[in-house]
């Protein structure tokens, strides 16, 4: 019997045992705890291989920025010394203790179609506090940063109206000065050499001026130098047109370095001066100061000469667009007189790029116009002139981009020629003076785009 009652008190309990569910959470606690301690674990150590590999990136991207600098100024610079001066620069930049000893190597490529690049990479190990108990020491971390310049250069004409309304205490000709200024500032920031960026400035009013100093170059002709027995008229032609006298003249000395438009149908083609398609030296009374051809705006004595012609410019005159953007497409030029434009390297893509700004209506040519109201005779040459700057192509892609800027302080309506003149979006108006700043930066990001892009 006392068998028999133990059996049974032994089946009992475990029956009860079997069916027992109080300590179940805890023991499933205990087996869970294993695998979450693991992935928080896990979690520390990925977050500083994380931390770590970040700082490393922007170690490297300032790396092979600062080297680059040192390859634009030294391109023969030897594989050896390229790896050296990155790991010099990464070491003093890079702060992140975790990964310990990083290893950096860089290479250099020059002078391709797309550009000049340099790429720096790094790698290294963060040691683990959790995972090494699951067999992972260390993670590894690695990353690269690539710089290119010089895939695109630029050459950049600016055409700036210099009439006597943008004087006039209106404040259009000191914000222009201002905005172009900023501009240069803006495109040269890019520049890593000197063939990067080229910039030329035409002040025009209703002539430009090439400079006295020219005075014997072969690319004038003479035949419209001189003055009209009636001084109302300007040219050789209305003179003649108003039964008065002209007065030719040979005293070159007297002359002031103004030019009058090309005798069409040269006055909108970019013909080489030469025979009749020379330039014809005049002597206007307002004539503004003089062109200055492509000057590269790379380093700051370079710069300065830009900004100072900028600065030097006063208002005077009236409005003959045509002249301006003529020669500002003259200035693009590669090898011809006036003001050839340097050759361009065949290894690289290059943008041009007219820019010319105005606050006015056409008003007067060699040949139209009263000098007060609006000519749509000259309008007419200035569109053939443009639809010829825009037919000039390159590998069967526009030459030159156009950029229009409407200084339209009076209210009046857009200036029809200009709009037409401008590519699709690059046609900006402004009703102030301060607006002036507005169009220049637009066309500034435009234009760096651009530089990218091509």
């Amino acid at each position: 019997m006392f068998i028999q009652s133990v059996s049974s008190q032994a089946k009992r309990l475990a029956s009860r045992f079997a069916r027992h569910d109080g300590g179940n959470i805890a023991i499933t606690f205990a087996v869970a705890l294993v695998p979450l301690l693991g992935f928080v674990g896990a979690a520390v150590d990925y977050s500083r291989a994380n931390a770590a590999r970040s700082a490393m990136q922007a170690a490297l991207d300032s790396a092979a920025l600062m080297v680059s600098k040192d390859l634009s100024a030294n391109p023969t610079m030897s594989a050896t010394d390229v790896t050296n001066k990155a790991t010099a620069y990464f070491n003093s930049l890079y702060t992140n203790t975790s990964a310990g000893q990083i290893t950096v190597t860089a290479s250099y490529t020059t002078n391709t179609k797309d550009g000049s690049t340099v790429t720096v990479n790094g790698a290294g190990a963060v040691a683990t506090d959790f995972m090494k108990m699951v067999g992972f020491p260390q993670l590894g971390i690695s990353s690269g940063s690539t710089t290119t310049w010089g895939s695109t250069r630029m050459r950049v004409a600016m055409a700036l109206d210099v009439t006597g309304s943008m004087g006039l205490g209106s404040g259009k000709l000191e914000a222009m000065q201002l905005a172009a200024k900023n501009l240069i500032d803006t495109l040269s920031a890019n520049s890593r050499m000197t063939e990067d960026l080229y910039i030329s400035i035409i002040p025009f009013a209703q002539m430009v001026n090439v400079g006295a100093s020219n005075k014997n170059a072969t690319w004038l002709k003479w035949d419209e130098y001189g003055s009209c027995s009636y001084s109302y008229y300007d040219t050789k032609a209305e003179c003649q047109a108003a039964n008065k006298t002209w007065n030719a003249s040979s005293n070159k000395n007297a002359w002031n370095g103004c030019v009058t438009d090309r005798d069409q149908p040269y006055d909108t083609t970019n013909e080489a001066p030469s025979g009749t398609a020379r330039y014809p030296a005049y002597q206007y009374n307002a004539c503004p100061s003089a062109i200055l051809g492509m000057t590269t705006a790379y380093g700051a004595n370079n710069v300065k000469t830009l900004k100072d012609k900028i600065d030097a410019l006063s208002a005077n005159g009236g409005t003959n667009q045509p002249i301006g953007m003529a020669w500002a497409w003259r200035t693009l030029q590669i090898g011809n007189d006036p003001f050839p434009a340097p050759a361009k390297d065949s290894n690289y893509k290059y943008t041009d790029a007219i820019i010319l700004l105005s606050d006015g209506e056409n008003t007067k040519n060699r040949w139209d116009g009263d000098g007060q109201h609006s000519s749509p005779a000259v309008d007419a040459r200035q569109k053939l002139l443009c639809d010829n700057i825009k037919a000039e192509l390159v590998d069967g892609k526009r030459k030159t981009a156009i950029y229009t800027i409407q200084v339209n302080t009076d209210g009046g309506p857009d200036f029809a020629v200009l709009k037409y003149c401008a590519d699709s979006g690059n046609f900006f108006a402004t009703t102030t003076a301060s607006g002036i700043a507005t169009a220049f930066t637009a066309i500034g990001n435009s234009l760096n785009k651009l530089r990218v892009a091509r």
